[in-house]
């Protein structure tokens, strides 16, 4: 029996009707992404990490850290190996839905900052045109200057957009300063009604919202010269199991 190719956009959306996490609580299940790195990699990675969520260029402070033979929603990390689980950017997503709020994912792709403010995309694939993570294979392309833009705030970026019905706007601004106040971050730019937004057009009556990418952290650690691999939106987890940066 053949399994019909799942595009991103309907595997975003499966996963998002699937998260159960309330901020006001800190319960509940979020979309995670994990990443692999070299064991000995582990302080130089977290050191990384830190500097990147200072800079603003993360979506939360939440990160899972398992060895070798541990176990992570069923995957087994190898002899050598120590696994890096954050959250996915896509959790947002889902936040604003459970509010009510329509969001229609467009796609991933990689944004030119100057002075610390993000300007345009450079390039963008589209979430109903694949059915790989763009923002997997935009690392692979290494298309990223994440430490230029930590650093010196000059660079590119991975990021994400999605746009929401104008009409909910309000309310999205009102969630989106909730969350930004429990430690969320990584909120870009929110456009106006039917303009594009860095560069990208949105559909009639839509407001765009982009966001940082969820695996950039770790695209920063694999720019450094050592050798990650990252798997974006790799399933669900309990809030629970994730820990903070600072305390690792």
């Amino acid at each position: 029996m053949h399994v019909p190719l799942k595009f991103t956009n309907h595997r975003i959306e499966e996963y998002a009707l699937r998260v159960t996490y309330r901020p006001e609580d800190d319960t509940g299940a979020i979309i995670y992404n994990l990443s692999l790195i070299e064991s000995g990699d582990l302080e130089f990675a977290l050191s990384i990490m830190k500097e990147a969520h200072r800079a603003g260029i993360t979506i939360s402070d939440r990160i899972r850290v398992a060895g070798p033979g541990e176990q992570v929603g069923g995957y087994m990390v190898p002899e050598g190996k120590h696994a890096i689980c954050t959250m996915c950017s896509i959790t947002l997503d889902a936040l604003l839905l459970r509010h009510g709020i329509p969001i229609n994912p467009i796609g991933g792709g990689v944004v030119e900052v100057e002075g610390r403010v993000a300007q345009r995309f450079t390039s963008m694939i589209l979430y109903r045109d694949t059915t790989l993570d763009p923002l997997e294979v935009l690392i692979s392309q290494k298309t990223t200057s994440i430490l230029d833009v930590m650093r010196s705030g000059n660079g590119n970026i991975l990021a994400n957009l999605r746009e929401c019905h104008m009409e909910a706007e309000p309310l999205m601004g009102a969630v989106l300063d909730e969350l930004g106040a429990m430690g969320f971050s990584g909120i870009l730019d929110v456009g106006v009604p039917n303009a594009p937004l860095l560069g990208v057009p949105v559909s009639p009556q839509y407001v765009g919202v982009a966001m940082v990418g969820g695996t950039n952290a770790l695209a920063a650690v694999r720019e450094a010269g050592r050798p990650v691999v990252t798997r974006a939106l790799k399933g669900l987890i309990d809030i629970r199991e994730m820990g903070y940066l600072e305390d690792h």
